[in-house]
């Protein structure tokens, strides 16, 4: 079957949602129109599935695939550092590119290499709440949720934790490119960064050959083969693919959670009294609020849905945002209730079929422990302002949530 290179006209019979007034009120936005079509149409020709039914249906459906390039060209990204990263990255790659591209990488995050990690991750995340508990507040984002996953990501690849601040503004700036709300005015900032995460993962790789170590880079240099230049820099870029994706939907995934409970009292303190329900709570915290509110396809061939036919070549968003929230798979799917029981075995939020985040067993043990450490360390722990979360699809925004508990 032909791929297509570029997306087809969108249909124009379905319902056009201009992207700011999604971007407003996303939740009720969507809720609307799922109850009456199976999808709408953004008005920047994105056509956006909104039941959990289709989008659990079609995430591994042969008449779909992954967006490479056509995300970036839709964008106006045509070069650049950007535009290199979109086109060689394993998050963006299909068939036997993204089994080449995925596969080394894979290995290292299997479950059991992964699980052996969690007690190092644990020591992480009660670090932060030992040195944060004597001043009594914090910036939950900045203080907490954004170091947990980037210091775990430098523990695996064997970044120096002194490098921490500076490759985590890079891969915010560079991810920025990756949300609903990204717009020209930003591409020179996210370009920059780009272009500095891809020169700092190439001097850790030159490191690497002179002095090898025990650690995810130096097992990755038999596959950097300098006499392809190519597909050495396409190796190196799943590294800084692994960079970005460890790094920034878990710290919007940790802050959201505690974010979640803190307003919710009585479910913070269940928690607090019993860990037992900590996986409940950041299963739930994932379905209610979700840091990736939806993830991008491409329509191979015609595909029917109730009411609608997309066309081959159709730009669709599967929208985990609105399938977390159909009354058709879960009760009282607009209440945030920790002891939810009908979770689908699958975590939609992780995406499905070959592209289902690699990085799952890795984010689940960050969000609890992260989670854990702060009922047990700072169970007095208040939010200062309202959790706010942006972005109606792709990777999500949360504001900053100052944090306070008493000292005495």
């Amino acid at each position: 079957m032909a791929t297509p290179t570029h997306a087809a006209a969108p249909p124009t019979d379905l319902v056009v949602v201009p992207r700011a007034v999604l971007e407003a009120d996303p939740h009720a936005v969507l809720a609307r129109h799922r109850a009456v079509v199976p999808c709408i149409r953004t008005d920047d020709g994105v056509v956006m599935l909104l039941r959990a039914g289709d989008v659990q249906a079609l995430v591994a459906d042969p008449r779909t695939r992954q967006v490479e390039t056509e995300f970036a060209l839709l964008r106006g990204i045509t070069a650049g550092p950007l535009f290199e990263f979109f086109r060689q990255t394993v998050l963006l790659s299909n068939g036997e590119v993204h089994r080449r591209r995925r596969a080394p990488i894979a290995r290292a995050f299997a479950f059991q290499v992964v699980a052996a990690l969690r007690p190092r991750i644990r020591a992480l995340a009660e670090g932060l709440v030992a040195e944060h508990r004597p001043s009594g507040r914090m910036h939950l984002l900045a203080d907490y949720a954004a170091l947990l996953p980037a210091q775990a990501i430098a523990l695996i690849l064997g970044l120096p934790e002194r490098d921490v601040p500076d490759f985590t503004a890079w891969v915010y700036a560079m991810s920025r490119a990756l949300t609903s709300a990204w717009g020209p005015a930003d591409f020179p900032e996210s370009d920059a960064a780009a272009r500095r995460l891809i020169a700092y993962v190439e001097d850790l790789v030159a490191q690497r050959r002179r002095s090898p170590r025990d650690d995810l880079i130096s097992a990755l240099l038999p596959a950097i083969d300098e006499d392809d230049p190519e597909a050495a820099a396409e190796t190196r870029m799943q590294i800084v693919s692994l960079i970005l994706a460890g790094s920034d939907t878990t710290r919007a995934a940790l802050a959201i959670q505690a974010g979640l409970l803190l307003a919710d009292r009585a479910q913070w303190e269940a928690v607090c009294r019993d860990e037992a329900l900590i996986p409940g709570a950041v299963a739930e915290a994932l379905r209610f609020e979700p840091a990736v509110g939806s993830f991008p396809r491409f329509a191979l061939a015609e595909i029917p849905l109730e009411g609608a036919v997309l066309r081959a070549g159709t730009l669709m968003s599967f929208s985990t945002l609105s399938a977390m929230r159909d009354p058709a798979v879960y009760a009282d799917p607009d209440v945030f209730d920790i002891r939810r029981s009908d979770h689908p075995r699958w975590h939609p939020v992780f995406g499905g079929g070959v592209h289902r985040c690699l990085g799952e067993a890795l984010a689940r043990i960050e969000l609890e422990e992260g989670l854990r450490a702060l009922t047990r360390g700072l169970p007095d722990l208040r939010a200062d302002r309202p959790l706010v979360v942006r972005g109606s699809a792709a990777i999500r925004r949360v504001d900053e949530l100052p944090v306070s508990w008493p000292t005495g």
